[in-house]
């Protein structure tokens, strides 16, 4: 059984993010990927994993939904925007076999106060905080 690769280019539109913080993510070692030449080649269940996708069992069937509300503080105006795009990027993938994943954010500039609200299944908004763990980790 053959891996399916994708470029990084492929990787970042799968992702909807730019291809440089797809070449960041690689190098920082938090998305693997195998050097060919000059570029790089993500195998597609790499990719999936980085995203939070189910790996084929999906808590659809439970019913379960979990709704988590997350607080950083000390954001400035960029971070919160890079973080929400981070986010936003992340909920939008999937396939037909997980449930939607809904997300909403808000920032205080007063307060300098990011609110994370997530929806979904409770694999998907665990994996979505590890994820958002990792990116808030790797700034700091």
């Amino acid at each position: 059984m053959s891996r399916q690769l994708l470029t990084v280019e492929q990787a970042a539109e799968q992702l909807n993010l730019h291809a440089k913080t797809v070449l960041r993510y690689i190098r920082d070692g938090r998305l693997p990927a195998t050097r060919v030449g000059k570029s790089y080649r993500i195998p597609r269940a790499d990719l999936d994993a980085f995203a939070g996708l189910a790996s084929g069992r999906s808590d659809m069937d439970t019913g379960a939904r979990t709704t988590c509300i997350t607080e950083i503080p000390g954001v400035t105006v960029e971070a919160a925007e890079r973080i929400a795009t981070f986010l936003q990027s992340a909920a939008m993938t999937g396939d037909a076999g997980t449930s939607p994943l809904h997300l909403q954010t808000a920032f205080d500039p007063l307060a300098k106060v990011l609110k994370i609200v997530a929806i979904g299944s409770p694999s998907d908004v665990g994996t979505l905080l590890k994820m958002l763990h990792l990116h808030i980790g790797a700034r700091r």
